[in-house]
């Protein structure tokens, strides 16, 4: 098993000022540019687990990196380059605070609503007679407000049209993009016999203009379900076949930790984070078609470092 990179505490050259994320350590440099360290650190519900997973900043960049590269025709995205296997750079824009959230089947946050006997989620009504994991006869936009800290929290649009969250005009543009996004993932998702099942797009305003913004279509940011038997599973009432972080939530469930108050996160065995890592190895084989060549990871940060340097010095 490499080594994980948990934390960092670099200072690049021009560098303004750093935001450290729940995964992501943000850098932002003069000249409005961003260095973005995908660390090897997990979260669910919204807590940081205690133990790094090797490799997984690494596929979660590249992952994002093909998908961004793969969109741009639909909407201009932050990424000017991706110097290290670790990061992203590229340029710093004012992000819109609703994350745009869309899901093509009842799974997950959806499925434990509709479980729960509601039947509308974010102003979207749900239809009746769903079981876990059918699909919608289209696809929902159910947007969550981006929090600092903490939980985001579902809202509908017209919440968020009606307290102007987010102007009316970039909001349609964002829904806009949602959706062409979504069906482009879906279909990149169909020709390597996976299926798409939910996913968050987030945006920002960059020249007054609306900009796609950190990753897309990584199994943190998004669900994957095997499109092999995915309906006998279903007739079956069996639980799909996926490739998403939903099983470390499952993990962590069966252990006792729902991030709710009072309780105390499980203890992580290496086992398990050999068995995180060779999940998210496989989604990357899967979803992008190639062999995951792992980096060197002995000395992570000076790789890091250099790399870095040398692509800012070239500028």
């Amino acid at each position: 098993m490499g080594n994980a990179i948990v934390r960092t505490d670099f200072n690049f050259p021009g560098q303004k000022k750093v935001y450290k994320g729940k995964v992501r350590d943000v850098y932002t440099l003069e000249n409005d540019l961003l260095v973005m360290v995908a660390s090897d650190r997990i979260s669910a519900f919204d807590h940081i687990l205690p133990k790094g997973i090797p490799f997984k900043g690494q596929v979660l960049n590249q992952v994002a990196t093909m998908f961004l590269d793969a969109t741009k025709d639909i909407v201009p995205n932050w990424l000017l380059a991706t110097p290290d296997p670790n990061v992203a750079i590229g340029y710093a824009c004012e992000p819109v605070r609703v994350e745009m959230v869309i899901r093509g089947y009842l799974a997950g946050h959806s499925a434990r609503e509709y479980n729960a006997g509601k039947r509308m989620l974010c102003g979207v009504v749900l239809p009746e007679g769903m079981k876990e994991n059918d699909r919608f006869p289209e696809p929902i936009i159910t947007p969550a407000t981006k929090a600092e800290e903490g939980h985001d929290e579902d809202i509908s649009r017209e919440d968020i049209l009606s307290k102007r969250i987010v102007p009316e005009d970039i909001y349609l543009k964002m829904e806009e993009y949602t959706r062409a996004l979504f069906q482009r993932g879906t279909e990149m998702a169909a020709k390597r016999g996976l299926i798409l099942v939910d996913t968050k797009y987030e945006f920002g305003i960059r020249n007054g203009e609306v900009i796609l913004i950190d990753e897309i279509h990584t199994p943190d940011s998004s669900r994957y379900f095997y499109a092999d038997g995915y309906q006998e599973r279903q007739d079956r009432n069996e639980p799909q076949k996926q490739l998403s972080k939903e099983f470390v939530r499952q993990w962590l469930i069966e252990n006792g930790f729902q991030g709710l108050e009072g309780q105390t996160m499980p203890f992580m065995p290496d086992e398990f984070v050999q068995t995180v890592t060779d999940r998210y190895i496989e989604l990357y084989e899967r979803i992008t078609g190639n062999e995951f060549k792992k980096a060197d990871t002995g000395t992570i940060e000076a790789r890091i470092e250099m790399n870095v340097e040398e692509f800012l010095a070239a500028l």
